[in-house]
Order: structure tokens, then sequence, then C-alpha cells
């Protein structure tokens, strides 16, 4: 078995919604950056044991979809890197 880190990158679909994103946006305009648009995310670290890099990856895209992001309102993206 090999130490796996996965990298599980959570952000709102478009379309939907994101306060936080918008409160920073209109911050970073105040402070003179130009922005077309701004979307606001969460990221997980797991570390684990596994197989092969791509055990980790489907240990981990399973840990998204039942936990870590709700399918109808998020995407998100799995890296995953020998630690």
């Amino acid at each position: 078995m090999t130490t796996y880190t996965a990298t599980v990158t959570v952000r709102l679909k478009r379309g939907v919604l994101d306060p936080e994103a918008e409160t920073t946006k209109r911050a970073l305009e105040r402070l003179g950056f130009e922005l077309d648009a701004l979307r606001s995310a969460d990221q997980f670290e797991v570390d684990l044991d596994a197989e092969s890099a791509e055990a980790a990856a489907d240990r981990a895209d399973e840990m998204a979809e039942r936990l870590l992001a709700n399918p109808t309102i998020h995407d998100y993206d799995v890296e995953v890197a020998e630690s």
C-alpha cells in the first residue's frame, strides 16, 4: 500500500447563487481589481493508503459523492498525488 494525498475541490455549479463570492468580488473591485467573475470553493485534502493512484482517486470520488459535495448544486474535482 502507498500513501496518497487526494485533494477534493468543491464549488457551486454555474448559475447557483454564491453570496460569498459576490461579496468578495465587490470588495476586490473596490480595491481596483477588474474581474469578470469570481467563484468560491472549498478544498479538502485527504491522506489515504491505496493500492494505486487510481484506487485513491476512486475512494476520494466516493467521499465527495457521499459527503463532501452535494451533486445537485456542486461540481467537484479530485487530484491525487503520492505522499
